[in-house]
Formats: structure tokens, sequence, C-alpha cells
């Protein structure tokens, strides 16, 4: 078998390496793959991953080992990868010139910290495909993290909410497009705030901010989170979770949306026991499938 291809039907599979960042989501993949009967090689990023990792006993690499990572994978007999959770920062280049592997993969590295999120996983993909590996989506060995369709928590959307829903959705769509952001906010039909670079939990602390300078009256209003148009849904799908509720509770709103099928939800008891709480319902909400259509590559 050369790397890359999969075990023929009836034998056993392969263990599956999910690299880990931050956030307790890799902990859940990983207790799912593990759940399914297939073994997981852990890697957890120095600086980055949850301690809850060390359960299963990750090795701990930092971005100047991407030579024994590749080393760690072929000699675990790994063909697939899973990255997920968060990662705080761009590492610099003094911390990626590490081992000779790295050194050997040097030039290509430089060349994936350049450009925007979505440039930068779609060129590390190509990094580890070059190498004869094969990344593959959380959702693929955790189907169960992603959202369903329908009214999850509390009640299902009046005509008010079902028209903030609409219009924080054609905002996403937009951001998407310009790769900016993942979510957005309407409150009385009107869209109040919309995501960049500093993430969901801080546009709902500004969502917050400007209600109680009363430029947003009462409470009400939605939060939608989708995955971007073109979206690689082997890195990178949008996440809500414990926090996303909290902050948006603080803001005032009602209701989140959540695309379904394409936006993973993180610690699922305590992200509905938080909404209960809070009397924001939760809602798994249609992909719009043109937005999701193979954009156009530039000419």
């Amino acid at each position: 078998m050369t790397m890359g291809e999969r075990p023929a039907s009836g034998a056993l599979p392969l263990p599956v390496a999910v690299i880990c960042g931050g956030g307790r989501l890799p902990v859940e993949v990983i207790a799912s793959v593990v759940e399914s009967g297939r073994r997981v090689v852990a890697v957890a990023i120095k600086g980055e991953a949850d301690t809850g990792v060390d359960a299963y006993n990750p090795a701990y690499l930092g971005w100047g080992q991407i030579g024994k990572l590749a080393t760690l994978l072929e000699r675990e007999g790994c063909r697939e990868i899973v990255m997920i959770g968060s990662v705080t920062r761009r590492p610099e280049l003094r911390e990626i010139v590490g081992d000779l592997g790295t050194m050997r993969r040097l030039p290509k590295i430089v060349a994936s910290l350049a450009g925007g999120d979505d440039s930068i996983l779609k060129k590390i993909i190509r990094l580890f495909e070059d190498e004869g590996f094969r990344v593959i989506g959380a959702h693929e060995v955790a189907p169960g993290l992603l959202a369903r369709s329908g009214t999850i928590v509390g009640k299902d959307p009046g005509a008010a909410a079902a028209l903030d829903l609409k219009l924080a959705r054609e905002a996403v769509i937009a951001l998407g497009r310009l790769d900016i952001g993942q979510a957005a906010v309407s409150v009385a039909g009107r869209v109040i705030a919309v995501e960049g670079a500093e993430g969901t939990d801080a546009m709902l602390e500004r969502c917050r901010a400007v209600r109680e300078r009363g430029r947003v009256k009462g409470r009400g209003g939605v939060l939608v989170k989708c995955a971007k148009p073109g979206q690689d849904m082997r890195v990178d799908l949008p996440t809500v979770g414990p926090e996303t509720v909290r902050a948006a509770a603080n803001a005032g709103l009602s209701g989140i949306g959540i695309e379904a099928g394409r936006v993973l939800i993180a610690e699922r008891a305590r992200t509905e026991a938080l909404a209960r709480e809070n009397s924001i319902s939760l809602w798994g909400i249609d992909p719009l499938e043109e937005a999701h259509e193979p954009r156009e590559a530039a000419k």
C-alpha cells in the first residue's frame, strides 16, 4: 500500500492523526473517533492545545518540528489527518526554522504564511498532500458534532426572528465571499454587526456595548454563523459553543442560527444547557446551496 491509499474493504481502518489546536473541540473529536473504534494519533501544538488532550497521550510538537511530525505519522501508519482547534497566532520565522525535515520544507512553509486565512489553510493542506497524506474534515470522523436542521433549543422562530435570520445569513454570505468572517447579528430587521478578524465573541461584545449605549432598543435579535461560500470543509469549520451562548446572552440576543451540516457545536450538552438557562433559542438553519457553489478560479 502506498502513502495516501485507504485499506481494502473489510480491513481494519488505519489510524487517523488529529492535530490539535486550542479549545475543547479537538478533545471531543478524538473522543468521537476513539468511540467509533478507530485508533487516534494525537498531535498537540505547543502553546495552543487544551490540556484535555493529555488524556490521549499526544505528541507535543512546535512549529519548528514539521519534519518530526511527518516522521511520526509515517511510523504510526497514518494516512489521514484531521486539523482541528484554534491557532491564536501565526508563527514567526524563527519558530519554524527547526529540525532538518523542517529546513527541507522551509520554502513551502514560508510561502504558506502569506495571504488571507483561507489561503494559509489551503497551502498547509497542500504541504501535507505533497507528503502523501490526505487531510479530511473533523465532520468525517465525528459527524455527531455537526448542527442538525431545525429547532435545537427553545421556540421555533417567529416572523421577526425569521427576518433577522434571513438578513444576518445574507450578511454572512457577503462577508464570506470576501474571506472576512463567518458571523453576523441582526436586530429588528437591521444588521448591526458583522464578524471581522477579532472573532465572533468579540463581535458580540461590540453588540453589547452598542445596546448599552442605547443604539439598539430592547431585547432580541439573532446571531447567525455559517460556513463561508466555497468553504473547504476539511479545515476551519465554524464552531459555536458555551462561550458563544454566553456572549450572545450578554449582548441581549434571543436566538442563534447555526448552518446545519456545516457548523460544529462544541460541548453540546453544556452549550444547550446554557441556551436554556438564558432563554436563547438555537436553530439549525438549512444551507443556501447556491452560496456554497465552488468559486470561479481567478483569471
